[in-house]
Order: structure tokens, then sequence, then C-alpha cells
């Protein structure tokens, strides 16, 4: 009697099937996976600012400094996205019945 793994199918593995690798999208999708890690900080470091601007805890001169980071960062990432054919809902990753990993507005800094 042979035992058969669950993660084969009469076609072959399913999870080979499941992963691309075809090597004109491994850059692509490289760079999707990373441009996506910093969005998530980009706008966990946001939201951040906004809620210590919102307690009272930065000066005046901090909060533009911040400001202008965030703009900068925001606008590097537009451009980064454009440069490899993505948009900013490219990095959206769907996460199954957990939903999105980023909101689906993306707030301007």
């Amino acid at each position: 009697m042979t035992v058969q793994d669950p993660h084969t199918t009469a076609g072959g593995n399913a999870v080979a099937q499941r992963l691309s690798v075809d090597p004109d999208t491994v850059e692509r999708d490289l760079i999707k996976l990373v441009l996506t890690l910093v969005e998530l900080l980009r706008q966990l470091m946001e939201r951040t600012a906004i809620h210590r601007v919102d307690q009272g805890d930065l000066a005046e001169d901090e909060e533009e400094r911040i400001g202008v980071t965030l703009m900068i960062l925001h606008e590097r990432m537009e451009e980064l996205c454009r440069r490899y054919g993505l948009t900013m809902d490219d990095l959206n990753l769907d996460l199954g019945p957990l939903g999105s990993l980023l909101p689906r507005e993306f707030p301007g800094p």
C-alpha cells in the first residue's frame, strides 16, 4: 500500500504549481515584496508620528522634520513602484480571511 503525499496531485506537485518560478518575474516579485514591507513600515511610522503629534510629544521643529521625511519617503515609494511597473494597490497583499495587509486607502503624509 502506498501513501499519497497530500501535497501532490495527479498533475504533479501542488506546491510547485502555486509557486511561480518564472525567471522573468522573480526580480519584480522580490521588489514587490520588499516595497510591501517598506510601505507597511512607512504607514506604521506615519501613524506613530500622528499619535505623537496628537499627544503633544513633539516640538514644532520635530513635527516639521518628521512630516517632510514621511512625504519624501512616500514620493520615493511611488517612484519605485512606477520604475517596476507596480501600483500602491499591488503592494496590498491579500491575507485571505484576515483581509488585506494594508488599508485600502493609502493616506498621503
